[in-house]
């Protein structure tokens, strides 16, 4: 089912399946900011990563002597939500710990997303609950695309990411396999602020760093319109699109949480850059978008 949330500016449409961002649009004239899913390409539009971020080995991890199989990228984003407060520019919807994820996942939780529209702002805010009796390790991470060229303005060649001051970055090297390698590297942008974007950058699949400005924008030469994404709770921040191609969109993606090394199986006790949850507790986070 689909519901709808909207204001003098926005109007947004989210899904009960993931809690999935469907469609963001201007109502001044009607421009659709989110990627609207392809085949060719990619089929989602904006999932949400959890209990994982990227890929186990093989597919499995292990936790307190057991082995799980579970999925790239978790699987909130398959889980059938409900409502548990609309209002017109506003919506929460929840889902929890069923025999299904607990196949994958042995653990008890309920998932919260709120999305509210606040003018030109789109907030994005997500709490997790550990309502069982023991620690919950876990990682969480947006996946929202967006289509470009902005405005269907130019060319992709003509828009660039903008991050919000000045930064060092450092990029994570992946194997062939889309795994971590274990190492990073510098990654320099112009003046400090500026990736120009080209298809080619997003060959070796995602560009993910660490130590970015908190703050990443889309912009274009040939058009006014543009894409902020504001994320000061998350860890890393990525950007991907499917792999030599001419795919017309760009994922910016905010995560608290890495992928597996390349040849290790993943232990959720030691896993890197899982979060851990006691128990009764809560985790509380979110990244904002802002439509100019």
């Amino acid at each position: 089912m689909l519901y709808t949330i909207e204001n003098k500016k926005l109007i947004v449409t989210i899904s009960d399946k993931g809690a999935e961002l469907m469609s963001v649009k201007t109502k001044s004239d009607g421009w659709e900011y989110l990627w609207q899913g392809d085949e060719k390409y990619w089929k989602d539009r904006a999932p949400l990563l959890f209990p994982i971020c990227g890929r186990l080995v093989g597919g499995v991890y292990t936790y307190d002597g057991s082995q799980y199989e579970m999925g790239i990228h978790g699987f909130i984003r398959r889980c059938v939500f409900s409502v548990e407060d609309k209002t017109d520019d506003a919506i929460t919807l929840t889902a929890s710990a069923d025999e299904e994820t607990k196949k994958m996942y042995p653990f008890d939780f309920v998932f919260k997303a709120t999305y509210r529209l606040d003018g030109d702002r789109l907030v994005n805010s997500f709490e997790i609950c550990n309502t069982g009796s023991g620690t919950m390790p876990y990682s969480f991470g947006g996946h929202p695309g967006f289509n470009l060229p902005l405005g269907g303005e130019g060319a992709f060649e003509d828009c660039y990411l903008a991050f919000g001051e000045k930064c060092a970055p450092e990029l994570f090297l992946l194997s062939p396999t889309c795994f971590l390698s274990g190492e990073t590297e510098p990654y320099k942008l112009k003046c400090g602020t500026r990736l120009e974007l080209r298809h080619e950058l997003f060959d070796n699949d995602a560009i993910f760093l660490k130590n970015a400005a908190k703050s990443v924008s889309i912009k274009s030469r040939a058009s006014k319109k543009s894409v902020t994404v504001e994320y000061s709770d998350f860890d890393y921040i990525g950007f991907w699109q499917a792999d030599h191609t001419d795919a017309p969109y760009l994922c910016i993606e905010p995560w608290n949480g890495l992928p597996g090394f390349d040849g290790k199986t993943d232990d959720f006790a030691t896993k890197t850059a899982m979060r851990h949850l006691p128990a009764g507790e809560s985790a509380k986070m979110g990244f904002d978008i802002v439509i100019k």
